[in-house]
């Protein structure tokens, strides 16, 4: 019984409805919207001290969701009544703890809702545990939150043995037995990472392109992007179902960076490919690697990973291994990623990397980074379009975990909106100007978001 453990004294939430300046295209849908879920959690130590925790995620439910039964506003109305139900599990927990043992504990419970209240509603398709985590996040967070502004620390600073009791043992088994979380956690954040700008399918690479002019002072073509904020990490969405549009989408984005790095003197940069699950089999990534590496080898060569290029659920497409294409470039997991069983099984499928998202849960994510750094896995931090709060607690993993080499966020492009009433707040975290994120900022008490 540690005298710093927490219990839950009270929890809320509500929601916030933004539109997008442009539309993003998720696994062949385009979305122009986005409910962000709000979540505050005040906890009390055992001597009676309190604050209150910010927790807050858009619940992405086109991406967490995807439905070829369901429309939108149904499996996002799924997803805000298992924030209801969420929230009454955690008004019911009663247990101190520190968030990491509140919160391996919670998520079994969480994720129990999944198939009653799909039942209660009816839906075509059942619930996905990915829904569930996103959904779940911003409870889990604001708990994180909470801990860290009750002790006047930052989370990252409480991960070590003085705070939490048990070793890695506990959550990730007999092989992590002794070793404890912190070694797994950068205490201080990285002072600066490259951010990865996103390329989206829908995107104009070229002034020519832009149909629509919004007129909004943002960049509407990559190029402008490039030269407005220094960039020099691009994440290219794919179709993955047409071969030749891939390989020339690569080859013109890198054509547009070329030109524009040229006149910026820039002469290293990079790509991450997304294909969002869409190809069919591992032989379409294999001949889009070769092809690309043949008609563009410049642009082959600036590729740092791939992305999630097949179907999520692995244990139903065990056909689809990575180990040849991982020699080419490391192949990351990311919706495939739910739990310590799916990353082994990724493991044993070839892939080579993890993607990890705030969206999924500090607590979740905390452990599988250890995991994965103990397994040697590529690492990388993923975006949600993530803006204000959620984009403060997705740049803080990345910051904090080690290994990770960028910081990827697209709120500032689709939805700058939402992002004003933060930016003064945090300097050079939603403006970028030389292609890089100021992560010092990131050190501030609980997650460093907000005050209680």
């Amino acid at each position: 019984m540690r005298t710093t453990d927490i219990r839950i004294a009270d929890v809320s939430f509500e929601y916030e409805d933004f539109r997008y300046r442009s539309p993003i295209k998720f696994g062949g849908v385009a979305l122009d919207k986005a409910t962000v879920l709000n979540v505050r959690v005040t906890v009390e130590t055992r001597t009676g001290r309190t604050a209150t925790g910010f927790g807050s995620m858009p619940l992405g439910n086109v991406w967490a969701y995807p439905s070829r039964k369901l429309g939108y506003d149904a499996t996002l109305g799924a997803m805000k009544e298992l924030v209801t139900a969420f929230w009454e599990t955690v008004e019911e927990c009663t247990e101190f703890g520190h968030p990491v043992e509140l919160g391996h504990l919670l998520e079994p419970r969480f994720l129990a809702h999944l198939g009653p209240v799909g039942a209660e509603l009816r839906l075509a398709d059942p619930i996905p545990p990915l829904a569930g985590l996103v959904a779940a996040s911003p409870f889990d967070a604001a708990i994180h939150d909470g801990y860290g502004k009750v002790h006047g620390l930052s989370c990252y600073r409480t991960y070590g043995p003085e705070y939490l009791g048990h070793d890695l043992g506990r959550y990730l088994g007999d092989e992590f037995a002794g070793e404890t979380l912190d070694r797994y956690v950068l205490p201080v954040p990285k002072p600066r990472m490259p951010l990865y700008h996103l390329v989206g399918a829908l995107d104009p690479l070229t002034p020519a392109e832009v149909k629509q002019p919004i007129r909004d002072g943002l960049p509407e073509a990559l190029g402008g992007w490039i030269a407005r904020d220094g960039l020099t990490h691009l994440k290219v969405k794919l179709n993955g179902d047409d071969l030749n549009w891939d390989v020339d989408r690569v080859v013109a984005v890198n054509w547009v960076a070329e030109e524009a790095q040229r006149h910026r003197g820039v002469t290293a940069w990079w790509y991450s490919l997304d294909f969002n699950e869409r190809c069919q089999t591992v032989e379409y990534l294999l001949d889009f690697l070769r092809h690309l590496r043949e008609k563009a080898p410049a642009a082959y060569d600036r590729v740092q990973y791939v992305e999630q290029p097949t179907a999520r659920d692995l244990k139903a497409n065990r056909q689809n291994l990575m180990h040849e294409a991982a020699k080419f470039k490391p192949v990351v997991i990311d919706e495939s990623l739910l739990d310590l069983e799916s990353l082994r099984l990724a493991r044993e499928m070839g892939y080579t990397g993890v993607a990890f998202k705030a969206c999924k849960g500090q607590t979740q994510t905390l452990l599988l980074a250890a995991a994965a750094q103990k397994y040697g896995l590529f690492r990388c931090v993923q975006d949600l379009t993530c803006v204000g709060a959620s984009l403060i607690h997705s740049a803080g993993i990345a910051a904090h975990i080690p290994g990770v080499a960028a910081i990827e966020s697209n709120g500032r492009q689709y939805c700058p909106a939402a992002n004003e009433p933060w930016d003064a707040r945090f300097p050079g975290v939603f403006t970028i100007h030389d292609g890089t994120m100021n992560t010092a900022v990131l050190n501030g008490i609980g997650l460093g978001a907000v005050p209680g």
